[in-house]
């Protein structure tokens, strides 16, 4: 049953009426998934089976922009442009950049302006730097356009409930990107940690350096390590945080110590220096044994698109508002923490 209660016309079809299937009519096309994909991870919102009855094929598609053409946009582009069943339901209109680039694989340059004021354009995928994810959100929400972006969604855990808010006044989806979920080793974790009794734990995450101004307080560019540990181990809280720097060897130890609900101890370090190899560390103790580093799992294919796909399902309304609910608290818990990270680091400056 679509969640609005009304169908788009055709016989048995399940599209909810606030896609374009309402206008145009719609094709039967087959779930383009056996059954839906985690939408925060694999705990209570993420145990939904396969959706009920068929996807319809819209005769007229989500137009789509993408902001930012750096890694992250090109591989939306790239996922955009290739034919996957969730593509079926988007439509690149193009994408905006700050450089003139004209094309990018075919793909034409629009203006921000454009892309705010063309009806055509229904989605923006936000894949800029996290310091401009905040502007580009409100911007492209109050154009009336649905939201799809990186993380992190802003670098304020105020900022991120006021999107929020926003978005839901002009009943659009806000999505925030987090394929930390939709990789084979999560799945790993998370079927490790199930039923166990945690005694102790900590995950180190070495890479190079970022720039700050672009990239935001360590906490919040490196929120998808966060993620992991709230989604593994429950909501936490804040014990202490340190940050040490020497800026004129781009050097970044950050090291946060928090507390599971059973005042069980995790240990959260980020460091970033040149030449350190990007990777994780992890040590999880338990009642029943130990978990010491990850074992090869396998190769991460296609997580962009998995989050695609999440993305295509909420336009369509195939999400509760009890899975909505829930991932909406589990960002918001993790930029909470984040702020409140940053501020410990800076009280202690």
């Amino acid at each position: 049953m679509c969640p609005s209660r009304l169908l788009c016309g055709l016989a048995g079809c399940q599209a909810p009426v606030n896609t374009p299937s309402q206008a145009a009519g719609c094709r039967r096309f087959p779930d383009f998934l056996a059954s839906r994909q985690p939408l925060s991870d694999a705990g209570e919102a993420g145990r939904s089976q396969a959706v009920e009855g068929p996807l319809c094929l819209p005769e007229r598609k989500f137009g789509v922009v993408v902001v930012g053409v750096g890694r992250a946009g090109s591989v939306r582009i790239r996922d955009l442009r290739n034919p996957h069943p969730s593509s079926a339901f988007l439509n690149l209109i193009g994408f905006v950049s700050r450089r003139e680039l004209g094309s990018v694989e075919g793909v034409p340059q629009i203006s921000l302006e454009d892309a705010l004021s063309s009806q055509e354009v229904e989605v923006a995928y936000i894949c800029s730097e996290n310091s401009s994810h905040e502007d580009y959100i409100r911007q492209f929400l109050n154009a009336g356009k649905h939201v799809l972006v990186e993380y992190p969604m802003t670098l304020s855990w105020a900022a991120a409930r006021d999107l929020w808010d926003l978005a839901e006044q002009k009943g659009r989806v806000l999505h925030e990107e987090h394929v930390e979920l939709l990789m084979e080793e999560f799945a790993f974790l998370k079927k490790e940690v199930v039923g166990k009794d945690l005694l102790k734990g900590s995950l180190l995450f070495t890479a190079g350096p970022l720039e700050q101004e672009r990239f935001g307080f360590p906490a919040f560019s490196g929120i998808s390590r966060l993620t992991w540990l709230v989604s593994l181990f429950g909501e936490l809280s804040l014990v202490s945080a340190t940050l040490e720097q020497r800026k004129e060897d781009q050097y970044m130890k950050m090291t946060v110590c928090l507390e599971t609900e059973n005042k069980r101890p995790l240990t959260w370090i980020e460091e970033k220096a040149p030449g350190l190899k990007r990777n994780r560390h992890l040590s999880f103790h338990f009642k029943s044994g130990s978990l010491e580093n990850m074992p090869n799992v396998g190769v991460n294919k296609n997580i962009f698109l998995k989050d695609q796909n999440i993305f295509v399902q909420k336009l369509l309304g195939q999400f509760s508002e009890k899975e909505l609910a829930a991932e909406k608290k589990r960002i918001l818990h993790c930029l909470w923490l984040a702020e409140e990270i940053q501020k410990h680091c800076y009280s202690k400056e």
